[in-house]
């Protein structure tokens, strides 16, 4: 099984087997008729709409929006809480001043802050990348502070032996050793940023955007749209992550396969 599991293009087929399990169950489903036709349409009508939508340049247009948003979101909300964790692991009296509040503060869900966001900035695009920054901030800074903080002792006193300075300490020990964990924060932030882009585009409904368009076929109850824009959504999602996870891999190239 290992040996099979080594091969690339037999973990390629067998990734494909759910997928091409669920979609026959699909087409049976939808076309079996009665409630079933309601729930889902058949796979011609979504394949249909897809090629309506990107005929019509609402697909192109919506995917352009959607990524922009998150991936600006992600860079400004990841960024601040990279910034904010590495200084609050630098200096505990920061982090003893600022740690309770933010500890605090990141309890709410993202989707609670959407009414104070509503109510001081409007429903307007703007609101919908400051939830996304929200969103991304929290992670990355939670990783970042743990992973700057808790560097093992032996590499500090390496540094103690060379005389280092608190840049070269900070540039040459803690910052390497804390990349694995500074990396799962922003690959959690990305998460957050996605999730926090279609909640904003659904919710506040401004600009276009995937959540946009999923908000409008369903106001016009057109199920095939619906379902085109979520398998859309899915598959732009499965793409970031696999990325994200090269990059990671690349990296941290130095570390062991199995961490």
């Amino acid at each position: 099984m290992k040996a099979l599991l080594a091969n690339p293009a037999a973990r390629l087929a067998i990734g494909l087997i759910a997928p091409a399990v669920l979609l026959a169950w699909w087409q049976w489903f939808a076309t079996s008729g009665g409630a079933s036709a309601v729930a889902l349409a058949p796979l011609g009508a979504v394949a249909g709409a897809f090629v309506e939508l990107a005929d019509n340049g609402t697909l192109l247009s919506d995917i352009t929006s959607t990524l922009w948003r998150a991936f600006s979101g992600f860079a400004i909300g990841a960024s601040f809480g990279v910034a904010t964790g590495t200084a609050m692991a630098v200096w505990p009296l920061l982090n003893r001043l600022l740690g309770p509040l933010l500890h605090a503060l990141r309890q709410v869900p993202m989707i609670g802050w959407l009414p104070l966001i509503g109510l001081w900035f409007g429903t307007g695009e703007g609101s919908e990348l400051i939830m996304v920054c929200v969103g991304a901030f929290f992670p990355a800074m939670l990783n970042t502070h743990a992973g700057v903080a808790h560097v093992e002792q032996r590499y500090l006193d390496v540094g103690e032996v060379f005389r280092f300075t608190t840049t070269q300490r900070f540039l040459r020990i803690q910052l390497p050793a804390a990349m694995p964990l500074i990396l799962t924060g922003l690959t959690q932030s990305l998460a957050f940023a996605w999730i926090g882009t279609l909640a904003g585009e659904l919710l506040m409904g401004a600009g276009g955007g995937l959540g946009v368009t999923l908000q409008t076929a369903q106001i016009q109850q057109r199920l095939d749209v619906i379902l085109v824009t979520v398998a859309i959504t899915a598959l732009l999602g499965f793409a970031i992550n696999q990325i994200i996870a090269r990059v990671r891999r690349e990296v941290l190239r130095w570390q062991p396969a199995s961490i």
